[in-house]
């Protein structure tokens, strides 16, 4: 590849981090609840990304264990983003952004359990430096108590999810996989939806949902996922890892711009919140150069 395409790359990858840090604006600005708004999210996400396949030509058929793994992951996506948008309606999203992401420290500590594999030191000191800085969040904004701990939540199914999707998309094609996902979702935030009641008048969105929640469907979940794919056929995993990291970043930043005083928060919650993102940003420098020792080791 050349030293362009590399850059045109790079740039559609933070453009694609850009638009996912824009989720957490728009889960303020969209007015019915948490459940309704993540079951319109993704039907139309589902609905995008069928219309994409059919597009594309893309065979739909998987194997019926397959397609058994790729709804329940769903299901727990969907869940994730009922936590996620519940914790923005009652505390804001510079919190809950933090929150998410300490998903670095529950994926540092589930993925070993799961894949049975060994921890490794600079997981636990990563993982430490993580706690610390949501114990400062918590003690300096303690009004957001329960937005810190649905954002935690939020953070642990994103883990989740994130350590099956890598196990996945080792035998099969990543479009398949979110397309199913998605249907996943749906019928399980459709099931809380059945069972909470939650299909009635509370449903009913005014003009600006409309238009808001096709921005989150199509563009932030369905456009944003394909460029996503595109760049990481060409980009290192390194990179990937780096440029995702500010996603939280670019959401506080956005959202400060448009919510203003209402965003603003104590020196106590960005002193954690620095701390957390500082954590975030070291993980993948140490892992890679913890590996690298290792190998250079044997």
């Amino acid at each position: 590849m050349t030293k362009s395409g590399a850059s045109r790359n790079v740039l559609i990858l933070h453009f694609t981090v850009l638009i996912w840090g824009f989720t957490g604006v728009l889960g303020e600005l969209i007015s019915v609840s948490a459940l309704h708004l993540v079951w319109y999210r993704v039907l139309i996400a589902a609905i995008s990304l069928f219309i994409y396949l059919l597009w594309c030509k893309q065979p739909l058929k998987v194997s019926r264990s397959q397609l058994l793994q790729f709804l329940g992951v769903g299901f727990i996506v969907g869940l994730h983003w009922v936590l996620f948008f519940h914790s923005i309606k009652i505390s804001t999203v510079s919190v809950t952004l933090v929150s998410l992401s300490s998903v670095t420290l529950f994926t540092a500590v589930l993925e070993p359990l799961i894949n049975r594999k060994r921890m490794e030191v600079s997981d636990v000191l990563i993982g430490l430096l993580i706690i610390f800085g949501i114990y400062l969040i918590f003690k300096f904004e303690f009004q957001y108590f329960w937005g810190i701990v649905f954002g935690l939540l939020a953070a642990i199914c994103a883990s989740f999810f994130g350590i099956f999707n890598a196990r996945m998309v080792k035998t099969a094609d990543a479009k398949i996989i979110s397309f199913y996902e998605m249907v996943g979702a749906v019928i399980g935030v459709s099931i809380l939806l059945g069972v909470s009641g939650g299909f009635d008048a509370q449903m009913l969105l005014h003009q600006s949902d409309v238009i808001y929640l096709l921005v989150l469907g199509i563009v932030c979940t369905a456009v944003a996922y394909v460029l996503a794919v595109s760049v990481m056929r060409e980009v290192s995993a390194f990179t990937v890892a780096l440029a995702t990291n500010l996603e939280p970043v670019y959401g506080i930043m956005l959202a400060l711009l448009l919510f203003g005083q209402k965003e603003a928060m104590s020196t106590g919650f960005y002193a954690g919140a620095v701390l957390v993102l500082m954590a975030v940003f070291m993980y993948p420098y140490l892992k890679n150069r913890w590996i690298g020792r290792r190998l250079s080791v044997r």
